[in-house]
């Protein structure tokens, strides 16, 4: 029987929907009545995200001068939206346990999903985008889809890790072959059910073929080189273990210069492991 991207999400109550954390955090954000004081009791009502963002906030991560120590002081000195990305990513990360370790192992995932965060939040500085946390979330989220295939079909799953090993092919494409759709396709649906921001939703869905992300095509392009960054350097995976072909489109579009590219490798090995330490603490 042929299965659709949707059909994977259909009945999955654990990724039904986010977090209420996050949604309540969102609400506080963006109601105006609400004050900095309102959206730091918020984080505070959750004491394990609020240790986690403490420890995110006072990592190599920003590389503060001085030691944060309260959730108020990072909501005034990170600012909500950038405090509301980290939640949504460590909150996300908290989700999917227990993955059959013959599919995947989950620390080597993070690893690849964190490294990728680092690296797309490196690129979005060089190119002095604003938020650079944003980046950070997408890298993190790129590959999600393949954390839904593994759990609602992991015996095709299986099968399709083998048959890439075997004929030495890329993961997505062997995705596209046996099942006519890829793991991209499926996160970003699931982003789209999570109503997250579209933007998260195209990077996610095109992060392989930049060239099909037309609202929001520089993101997208961030995050496809990101990949293929962290891939060289083979920094975990989510079950790939070829390196994805860079597209040269997406590269120009970014504007850097090559020497950018090394750049962006030394930042992310001095961040990697005190990222992983920080947000792989409690998993």
């Amino acid at each position: 029987m042929e299965i659709s991207p949707r059909d994977l999400l259909k009945g999955y109550v654990e990724v039904s929907s986010l977090p209420m954390i996050h949604l309540r955090l969102e609400e506080a954000i963006n109601n105006q009545n609400k004050s900095m004081s309102d959206i730091a009791k918020v984080i505070r009502e959750d004491a394990g995200l609020t240790a986690r963002l403490l420890r995110i906030v006072n990592s190599a991560f920003y590389n503060f001068p001085s030691k944060i120590e309260t959730i108020s002081q990072a909501v005034t000195i990170v600012g909500t939206q950038q405090l509301s990305a980290l939640a949504l990513a460590t909150s996300v990360m908290k989700m999917f346990k227990g993955l059959p370790q013959n599919l995947v192992s989950m620390d080597s995932f993070w690893r690849h999903s964190i490294a990728c965060g680092l690296a797309a939040r490196m690129i979005g500085s060089f190119r002095r985008e604003t938020k650079p946390e944003r980046f950070f979330v997408a890298g993190m989220l790129h590959d999600i889809g393949r954390l839904i295939m593994y759990t609602k079909i992991p015996d095709q799953a299986r099968e399709i890790l083998d048959a890439a090993a075997k004929s030495q092919t890329l993961l997505y494409e062997e995705e596209r072959a046996k099942l006519g759709f890829t793991h991209a396709v499926v996160g970003g649906i699931l982003l789209q059910t999570w109503k997250l921001p579209t933007s998260l939703e195209e990077i996610v869905m095109y992060h392989h073929n930049p060239k099909a992300a037309t609202r929001y095509p520089m993101e997208t392009a961030m995050v496809h080189v990101a990949d293929i960054i962290v891939h060289s350097m083979g920094l975990g995976s989510s079950g790939e273990v070829f390196i994805p072909p860079l597209d040269n489109d997406a590269w120009d579009k970014l504007g850097l210069s090559p020497s950018v590219m090394s750049s962006v490798e030394e930042q992310v090995d001095r961040q990697y492991q005190d990222a992983l330490q920080t947000m792989l603490a409690d998993m």
